[in-house]
């Protein structure tokens, strides 16, 4: 009688276990129909994180605890891959999954235009965001400029830790020279995403500047990127023309 009540338990058990598979799945598969109507954008990370790691009966949670351990999807780009494929349910192949749909994200997001006209600090920090953005070591660019202000290169000339980098004068003049540049715009994020711009930026900034004098290439500004922000040094008037009136007169442009 008792082993009775023993087998009766675990076929309860069981048929509750294989009910709340099925409820899973059947969650799962609402989510996918809501995509085909409504589109991606309908679904929340943890819906779009699940889909992607794949429709399994253990996906959703595993995709909760990712998000919650990692503090959101911009934090995952920040993550070391190897320490990421050791979080529970992950592994290598469903690591290299989420980081390859978070950069493809990314980059969808850049400009289509081969060549676009970039006028002011705002319109280079809307191009450099999904470029710049949540790195995990800083980044300096030189953005190549003809006299109309259209971007001939966006040239990465140097790369750092989580927060130096390192810049060779002749690297960032050599990118311009190439593309026969009359202007240029130096541009560097800060992954902590703090961009106040340190001592050591505006010393890089005025080394730049004149290096620039002697070659006849204007330093149109300098950006710092940080998380979804940025300060331009030109427009908190570190640059001055030899006159002095702190700001660049390039034809066609608003600096």
């Amino acid at each position: 009688m008792d082993r009775a009540v023993e087998m009766g338990t675990e076929q309860v058990e069981g048929s509750a276990g294989e009910g709340s598979v099925r409820a899973r799945l059947h969650g799962m598969e609402e989510v996918r129909e809501r995509l085909f109507k409504l589109g991606a954008g309908a679904l929340t990370d943890l819906e779009l994180l699940s889909v992607l790691l794949g429709m399994g009966p253990r996906t959703h949670g595993v995709a909760e605890e990712l998000l919650s351990r990692s503090g959101g999807l911009k934090a995952l780009l920040l993550k070391d891959p190897l320490e990421l494929s050791l979080q529970h349910g992950l592994g290598p192949v469903r690591t290299a999954q989420v980081l390859a749909a978070l950069e493809l994200g990314r980059r969808a997001q850049r400009t289509t235009e081969r060549r676009p006209r970039l006028r002011n600090p705002r319109e280079i920090h809307a191009y450099l965001l999904p470029i710049l953005s949540a790195l995990r070591r800083e980044v300096f660019h030189v953005l190549c400029f003809n006299p109309r202000n259209v971007l001939l290169a966006d040239v990465r000339v140097a790369e750092g830790t989580m927060n130096t980098c390192p810049v060779d004068p002749r690297e960032v003049y050599a990118a311009a020279l190439t593309t026969r540049a009359t202007a240029i715009v130096l541009a560097h994020n800060h992954p902590s995403g703090d961009p106040e711009p340190s001592g050591q930026d505006v010393s890089l900034t005025f080394q730049l500047i004149e290096a620039g004098r002697l070659l006849g290439i204007k330093v149109l500004d300098h950006l710092v990127l940080g998380d979804g922000a940025y300060v331009s040094l030109m427009e908190r008037g570190f640059f001055k023309d030899e006159e002095g009136s702190g700001q660049w007169s390039v034809a066609g442009g608003d600096w």
